[in-house]
């Protein structure tokens, strides 16, 4: 079930939910998911015998994922709140995230509304970045993160960033889809920023793998 105004499972979500898939995922593992959404990977991690902590900026997001995990008779800790703050000073086994990652013309206001699931600045690095900063801290020892992101907001950045943080990090999973609604509304622009070349008509989507040395 998806309230109006919260993001609703698309092919991002369905990628990460395949790079979940692969992960080995032992009963009782700590797992955040971060930007849950409707909670459908919080959802996916749970049925797998994760303990799960799902977070969201947005109330009605956090409303959805407590409905969905009462229908589907999951149990799952939701709380609200921006990126990690909710969660500070806990560590996990598993982080999936789902970041808003399209890039955005300047309005010189931060996204509102449903807008925050997918507007994240100029580079559409707005919630990248910080993901990339701060996820180190909350990984224990052999902690993975899984990220998607669209190759519009620079995934060799992410592995840079990650890289940099002490963290094995790799693109594990590729996928092209069909402009969705975001990017054909603001196709224009990302041509003339160079983000899109003339010959594109489809946008990729990647599953960013990182890992904590133990």
């Amino acid at each position: 079930m998806v309230l109006p105004g919260v993001y609703a499972p698309q092919e991002d979500t369905a990628l990460l939910a395949g790079a979940l898939s692969d992960e080995s995922l032992p009963p009782g593992a700590a797992v955040l998911d971060v930007g849950t959404g409707s909670g459908a990977l919080a959802l996916a991690a749970a049925g797998r015998g994760g303990r799960v902590t799902a977070v969201d900026v947005s109330w009605r997001a956090v409303c959805a994922a407590r409905l969905n995990a009462v229908r589907a008779g999951l149990r799952i800790r939701v709380r609200h709140g921006n990126l990690f703050t909710p969660v500070r000073g806990e560590s996990f086994d598993l982080v999936l995230a789902n970041p808003p990652y399209v890039p955005a013309p300047a309005t010189g206001r931060r996204p509102r509304g449903a807008a925050r699931a997918w507007d994240a600045g100029h580079d559409g690095r707005m919630v990248l970045d910080r993901i990339c900063l701060e996820v180190p801290r909350l990984l224990r020892p052999g902690g993975v993160l899984l990220l998607v992101q669209s190759a519009l907001s620079d995934p060799a950045r992410t592995e840079a960033l990650l890289r940099e943080a002490g963290l094995k990090a790799a693109v594990t999973r590729r996928r092209r889809i069909a402009f969705g609604p975001v990017v054909r509304g603001r196709e224009r622009w990302l041509r003339q920023r160079g983000l899109l070349s003339l010959a594109d008509y489809e946008e990729e989507l990647v599953v960013v793998r990182a890992e904590l040395p133990v």
